[in-house]
């Protein structure tokens, strides 16, 4: 990535944070990290949750300013042992030269030597905020940016939380326009893009940790997946941003699809989750052309409608929903298509024959549902949708000539054989997967059965 400092070498001593300690270990030079862009991070918190802290690590010793930013209290711990045996020895409680009401002057004196003059040429000194509770406005994070660089940092790190996903937009700001090398992150599963897309919004580099589920900060992604899943070394600022608008979003495999043809045909792209709770919320926040293509699914292809400034006219009238959005790069406006409907009029090339005639059962009467159904009657097939509201189900099937029937009464419905059945429901998605809309004797009279979601 392009970095607004010095590089931390592959192989140097790379310094793990965690509450109260700090453990150095080697990092090799066989992995393959791109410099100045990975941090590894033992599996434990970064700084304790639950209150706003600054951080600064010197010379072997990990310094924890807690409490507020305005007074901040700091503990300084001498590490032993190394690695799992490693233990603190004599910790002193103080409060920090950074913004200090008092000071342990033994440990200031060392601080401040060490900053200016006392240490390595090559050594760089992170100074780092950590907000668990939100993400501040852009002025309160330009103000704490110029109050950690005054402190003496050569780098600032900022780690907020994330409410919603727009947060990231303040973050990506900041670190865009700073001026000094910085590190952006906003934890949490609707921060990720803030891990990802670090190097094409000025970040110095991210966090990655060396197995999944074992994280030491909320939202934090493998080495194995940035590296080998986002393609994280090609990201830099001209990188195009796609992905997937849905909520939940943590089991959806498109970025493996997407990344992985990104990659075969020398496209700058990624693509990535985007945990939405607000669709049109989030076109608005970003804006830009660097996002340039979204997949819409669950719960948001109807609302999406209304958030494109242009719309394939069958999505608008006939479906009233879209799952592909596009920002056209000429003028930044957004394209909305509907994809879903063609799968349904292709199904005679999968089935061996001709819709025309066959009875089409749809779960589900979502924006999916809607589009299948239609699809499928303009091919001539009578449609039957099944859903566990049933006035919605019958809403559905009256717009496409259809008929309608309660989902829990579709294990005996069997008028014919050779039926073609679609889900288009959340029902067997992570974490129920051995779930299913209808039981599998049930599906002997269907030739084709297949889920669109």
């Amino acid at each position: 990535m392009d970095s607004k400092g010095s590089e931390v070498e592959v192989g140097d001593e790379v310094s793990h944070s965690e509450a109260g300690g700090i453990v150095p270990e080697k990092v090799s030079a066989d992995t393959g990290f791109p410099s100045s862009s990975l941090v590894i991070q033992d599996e434990t918190t970064e700084d304790p949750p639950g209150k706003d802290t600054v951080s600064t690590s010197v010379a072997g010793r990990i310094t924890i300013i807690s409490s507020s930013l305005a007074s901040p209290s700091a503990e300084v711990a001498e590490m032993s042992g190394g690695g799992r045996g490693r233990e603190r020895k004599n910790p002193t409680l103080i409060c920090a030269p950074i913004m200090a009401e008092s000071v342990d002057e033994m440990v200031a004196r060392e601080f401040n030597d060490f900053l200016h003059g006392n240490k390595a040429a090559k050594c760089k000194v992170i100074v780092s905020s950590h907000n668990y509770h939100n993400t501040p406005s852009v002025e309160e994070l330009g103000n704490l940016v110029a109050k950690i660089q005054a402190a003496g940092a050569d780098i600032v790190k900022i780690a907020t939380a994330a409410l919603d996903i727009t947060d990231v937009s303040r973050i990506f700001h900041i670190t865009v326009h700073s001026q000094v090398p910085i590190i952006g992150i906003v934890m949490g599963e609707k921060g990720l893009i803030s891990r990802i897309l670090c190097a094409k919004f000025g970040g110095y580099l991210t966090f990655g940790t060396l197995e999944s589920g074992i994280v030491s900060a909320p939202g934090q992604p493998t080495i194995k997946d940035l590296l080998d899943l986002y393609n994280f070394r090609q990201i830099g600022p001209d990188t195009k941003v796609h992905g997937i608008v849905r909520k939940p979003i943590g089991h959806s495999k498109s970025p493996f699809l997407y990344n992985e043809a990104f990659k075969s045909i020398g496209f700058n792209g990624v693509f990535v989750h985007l945990l939405v709770d607000d669709i049109a919320k989030f076109f608005q926040t970003f804006s830009s052309t660097d996002f340039a293509g979204f997949s819409c699914t669950i719960p948001h292809k109807e609302a999406a409608v209304k958030c494109r400034d242009e719309v394939d006219p069958v999505a608008k009238v006939s479906i009233g929903a879209v799952n592909c959005i596009i920002r056209r790069q000429s003028d930044g406006k957004l394209l909305g298509y509907n994809t879903d409907y063609v799968v349904s009029q292709n199904i005679s090339s999968v089935a061996g024959s001709p819709l025309a005639g066959k009875l089409f059962v749809v779960i589900g009467a979502g924006g999916a549902g809607k589009a299948l159904a239609y699809g499928a009657k303009e091919k001539g097939a009578r449609v039957l949708i099944a859903n566990c509201t049933f006035d919605r189900a019958k809403e559905l099937a009256e717009t496409v000539e259809g008929d309608a029937i309660s989902l829990a009464d579709l294990d005996t419905f069997h008028p014919e054989n050779g039926m073609i059945l679609a889900n288009t429901t959340s029902i067997g998605m992570q974490p129920k997967i051995d779930e299913t809309p209808i039981s599998k004797p049930a599906l002997r009279h269907y030739s084709l059965v297949f889920d669109a979601v």
